[in-house]
């Protein structure tokens, strides 16, 4: 982050806000570069909103709250689904500009898009979602029913490494639910997320439901403080945390299934996702299967994400490589086998890249910081075992609970993983389980504040409030029972 203006000799594009109903220039003093990761390019510059800039998008989304809340669901399922048409229209688009900011090959940026169209997709189903219930008769004359009603101004904050499907996981069902929202993407690449706001209001969003600023710390601790956003401190939050997910690989695990699910899992998106597989687990006999899967890590391609054929490009900056870099010099000096060295690997074209190739650590335990730490780049760490429960023990133990995996062709083996393991998501021979939208992300323990997830039904009850409604009607010819001064319904 930049402290003072960057220095803007071409003035390349800036990014706009979005505040009420219109993309306007930041005044700000205080800019940073949007950058390339493969060339390191300047492609934008992207403002830190003033303060005044911030207020002005929270008092718009509150404006704007007044009316729609009162829109009926079918005109906010019909603006659902005008949006839904349009991110698929232009998904090339978008995966284009995601990967020019981001880095991820255009395949797996599409895949980014996609996931977030999904949630997209079931907000168009808010008629049956935002359902009531209703009892009657639970006394004499009496029926009870429940209303799900919107909360008001909720906000969203998201990270740099799903700059369309988080957005795209956040506003549409606040909105859809009948609230309105102001969205901080991240800094490092927000011109992604200002496509969709342009695909929102050409869908029909109208003015003030979505409004986005930019910025570091100082919006976020405004986004997160402001009296007027129900949906931040001390309210109602959700809020995605570290991770640290585990495969566990059975010896009867089909092992090219196997092979293939853990490579991708582990080093796609150069292993920048909360739910990447960035520790296998190995029991038995398939601690064996280390070469094997050294060698299938070897025949993936580094390269820029644009370039065709392109399996993980680079990590999103050059702070980030010297990170992950320096994890990397911490765990030879800790004593884990260096399998395989992706440090020094060289993009034809891409020299300037924040490159770094698959690399893979055996011997590894769990006092070391390569275990313990969030690496967050292509790395994988191997932990063998000798059984099941000792697997099941080694993931329990660790802090966070986003994500794990087994691979077994037995169904026993597989049943008591689910059973007996203390984390949110569990894959059975799939590497990242991750939810379609009719159910919900649920990540615990240490990867997740607030119990409610992102989408499916569970964020239908995030973004609205119940009220319960107790009625008696009378009619003239009704005869009255008298006082009653008990809490009883007669």
């Amino acid at each position: 982050m930049t402290t003072k203006p960057a220095v803007r000799p071409d003035q390349p594009v800036t990014v706009k806000l979005l505040l009420d109903g219109e993309f306007v220039e930041s005044t700000s003093n205080e800019w940073q570069n949007v950058v390339n990761p493969a060339t390191q390019q300047v492609i934008a510059q992207v403002p830190h909103a003033t303060d005044a800039e911030i207020q002005a998008a929270i008092a718009s989304a509150k404006r704007a709250y007044k009316d729609w809340k009162h829109t009926p669901i079918a005109a906010r399922a019909r603006v659902m689904l005008k949006l839904q048409a349009l991110v698929r229209e232009h998904m090339s688009r978008i995966a284009r500009t995601l990967s020019a900011e981001q880095g991820k090959t255009l395949a797996d940026a599409e895949g980014d898009v996609f996931r977030g169209l999904e949630v997209v997709e079931h907000a168009c189903s808010i008629g049956s979602l935002q359902l009531g219930e209703f009892a009657e008769n639970v006394a004499g004359g009496v029926d009870t029913y429940t209303i799900r009603q919107p909360i008001g101004v909720c906000a969203g904050i998201t990270p740099f490494n799903f700059p369309a499907m988080i957005p795209l996981w956040m506003f549409p069902m606040a909105i859809v639910c009948g609230n309105t929202f102001v969205l901080k993407p991240s800094e490092q690449d927000p011109l992604t997320p200002m496509l969709l706001a342009e695909l929102a209001l050409e869908a029909g969003v109208p003015a003030g439901v979505l409004n986005i600023v930019h910025g570091g710390k100082r919006a976020v601790d405004a986004l997160c403080t402001h009296p007027d956003i129900v949906a931040q401190h001390g309210k109602r939050v959700q809020c995605m945390m570290g991770a640290k997910n585990h495969a566990v690989v059975m010896p009867d695990a089909s092992k090219e299934h196997a092979l293939n699910a853990l490579v991708g899992a582990t080093f796609g998106a150069a292993g920048q996702r909360c739910m990447a597989t960035s520790v296998t687990v190995l029991v038995g006999e398939a601690q064996k299967w280390i070469p094997d899967i050294v060698a299938k890590a070897k025949t993936l391609k580094v390269n820029a994400g644009i370039e065709k054929g392109a399996d993980l490009g680079p990590v999103v900056s050059k702070t980030a490589k010297h990170r992950i870099l320096g994890l990397i010099e911490d765990g030879i000096q800790e004593g884990a086998k260096l399998e395989l060295d992706g440090r020094a690997i060289k993009v034809n074209g891409y020299e300037q890249g924040n490159f770094i190739g698959p690399t893979i650590f055996s011997a590894v335990t769990p006092a070391m910081k390569i275990y313990t730490t969030e690496i967050f780049g292509p790395v994988m760490v191997i932990v063998g075992v000798n059984t099941l429960a000792e697997a099941i023990e080694l993931v329990n133990s660790n802090p966070f609970g986003n994500g794990t995996g087994i691979f077994t062709q037995s169904g026993a083996a597989a049943r008591k993983f689910q059973t007996e393991i203390d984390v949110g998501q569990v894959g059975i021979n799939v590497p990242i389980p991750v939810p379609v939208p009719y159910f919900s992300f649920t990540g615990s323990r240490g990867s997740k504040l607030g119990d409610l997830g992102p989408y499916g039904k569970q964020v239908v009850q995030f973004y609205t409030q119940t009220k319960t409604v107790t009625t008696r009607w009378f009619d003239d010819r009704s005869t009255s029972a008298g006082v009653n001064t008990t809490i009883s319904l007669k």
